[in-house]
């Protein structure tokens, strides 16, 4: 996943902070994240929610070390029922979501001038972030409740429970005018610990992550997501005087992982019974919630997967 790359968008930009042992990725999201939005007729607080918890995922994913699928996926009561957003360690990006068209129009009429939030659009439920390396590999999984007005809130809400991860998360969705292509940028700082080698005390240990904080803040949501201010010039104006170190991008790209087999797949797992009111229905359709691609199959299709089953 791998490669070094002078493109503006759609990767993840490894950095370090010297002396003070402090990791950062950089992510920048332009076609991938307009086509993963634009392939469905979301209304526009849905696509920006969806659009963030894109990011948030490619941001936590780039922070670990895994071969496999990395999942964000969130659940609540109010009207985006549920998102989903997911990144392999290849670079294959997708998500969608669930919502209620007539709770969202309700939601936003009570909300007037007010900014969507996580408790207006999500409401309550809960954050899920998923691991899974493989059938032969146990799943990483770990769930906390939506805490918080954003997206970020809430990370950083699991980051407070987590004794083994201590970072800071900033994340901006927009699009280029009314009707534009859809943009998205992150930052992500992390303290990871200290190793041998670095001869300095605590108190600088702290001092240095207060400060590389507060320098991330300073990131603007035009900076984000602006694509005539690339990755190395946004680091190097947040964070020159800190020795920022960066290293090879990770490129990305909108690419679902569906396929006819696929479907295939999980119409076998149906009951006989299904399968066979499927087939007197005549053609059936099935489509890929996070692609919109329709996939149809005949009587003679359903009539051979029964035959393989039988």
């Amino acid at each position: 996943m791998s490669s070094p790359s002078t493109a503006p968008d759609d990767l993840i930009q490894p950095f370090r902070l010297d002396p003070f042992a402090l990791r950062g990725r950089l992510v920048r999201l332009g076609p991938a994240i307009d086509r993963i939005l634009s392939q469905h007729d979301y209304p526009e607080p849905v696509a920006r929610m969806l659009g963030e918890a894109i990011t948030l995922a490619v941001v936590l994913a780039g922070a670990l070390k895994y071969d496999g699928i990395f999942t964000l996926q969130t659940k609540g009561d109010g009207p985006i029922r549920m998102m989903v957003a997911d990144v392999s360690t290849q670079g294959a990006l997708r998500g969608y979501a669930q919502y209620d068209a007539a709770k969202l129009d309700a939601a936003l009429a009570r909300a007037g001038i007010s900014a969507p939030s996580v408790p207006l659009l999500v409401g309550s439920g809960y954050i899920a972030f998923t691991v899974d390396q493989g059938e032969d590999t146990e799943r990483y999984q770990a769930i906390v409740e939506l805490a918080g007005t954003t997206l970020t809130e809430c990370a950083h809400h699991y980051f407070r429970q987590s004794e083994q991860l201590q970072a800071g998360i900033k994340l901006s969705v927009d699009r280029s005018g009314p009707g534009g292509t859809w943009r998205a940028g992150g930052l992500m700082l992390q303290r990871v610990p200290p190793e041998g080698g670095y001869g300095i005390i605590a108190d600088d240990v702290e001092d240095g992550w207060r400060r590389a904080m507060v320098l991330m803040s300073s990131a603007t949501a035009e900076e984000l997501v602006d694509p005539d201010l690339p990755p190395h010039g946004l680091l190097f104006r947040l964070f020159h005087e800190e020795g920022v170190r960066v290293y090879n991008t990770h490129a990305l790209e909108a690419r679902c992982r569906c396929s006819r087999e696929r479907i295939e797949g999980i119409l076998r797992a149906f009951p006989r019974e299904e399968l066979d009111d499927m087939r007197k229905q005549g053609v059936t359709t099935v489509t890929c919630e996070f692609c919109n691609t329709r996939y149809g199959f005949t009587r003679a299709d359903l009539d051979r997967l029964l035959a393989a089953d039988s």
